[in-house]
This record gives structure tokens, sequence and C-alpha cells, in this order.
């Protein structure tokens, strides 16, 4: 029973609290943006694939945020602080990005759009995000990008 209270209560301080909401972009603003920046074609990706990525690891979140015990997953792109941002917490970061984590969660995504595209660049495609791996690989995306 405590936990579920400990749920409900923080559900209701997540919506309560002033900016910790974060932006959510609309799928077809979402999908304007990711053209705009040329991620069709990019590292042999579509604009279907990152917009299934987005949706499965932020949800179309700037201000998302997700706990891996020693690392963390910030922003619309869920990217790692062992690796690409800098936290302040994470033992060993790499910071390959140059940014710090708090960065990739504001409203303003560009930098995310950049240390994101280094991401795939390295990796030659989408490979180092699970939401992509596990929901959209292989996939028929199509619905992704419908109507936009």
């Amino acid at each position: 029973k405590s936990m579920l209270f400990l749920g409900f209560l923080l559900v209701f301080l997540g919506l309560a609290l002033p900016g910790t909401q974060g932006k959510i972009i609309s799928r077809c603003e979402m999908v304007k943006i990711l053209r705009r920046n040329g991620f069709q074609g990019f590292e042999g990706t579509t604009v279907a694939d990152w917009m299934c990525l987005v949706k499965y690891e932020s949800g179309y979140d700037t201000k998302a945020y997700n706990n891996n015990g020693p690392s963390r997953d910030y922003g619309i792109f869920q990217i790692n602080s062992k690796y690409w941002c800098n936290d302040g917490r994470t033992p060993g970061s790499k910071n390959a990005c140059h940014i710090s984590c708090s960065k990739l969660q504001d409203d303003n995504i560009e930098d995310d759009i950049r240390c994101a595209k280094k991401i795939a660049r390295e990796a030659h495609g989408l490979s180092p995000w699970y939401g992509w791996k596990n929901h959209c690989r292989g996939r028929n995306l199509s619905s992704f990008v419908r109507g936009c």
C-alpha cells in the first residue's frame, strides 16, 4: 500500500510543481524539426525511424529523464550521462558531446540534435537506443510521419 501511495504522491507532485512537465512536442512538429535538420537518410535512417525512437525513448518530452543506476538518460533523445553528457554525478563520464546534461532538458533541442547525430554517426545507426531496437527496428514505421 505504501508503494501505491508513493506512486500517487509522485504523480501528484509531478503535475503540481511548475516547470517539471517539460515541453511535449507534437508529432507533426517533431517531423518538421527532424526533416529541417537533415535526419532523412542520415546514417541510413529515416525520419520515421527517429520519430519512433523519440516516441519510445521520451514520449516527445524535452524534459524526459530516466535513471539507469550509475548513469542517467536526458531529454527528448534520452542521451546517456556515462558517454555523452556531463551531469556531475556519473562516475567516469566521457561527455563526448561536450554538454551539460541539463541542457538536454530545456525546450531548445538544437544541442540535443547535434549530440543525437554524433551518437548515430559513431554507431552508424540507431543501435545505441534500446527504445528503437525494441520497438522500431525492422518494422513499418510509416504511421509516425503519415499526414505530416
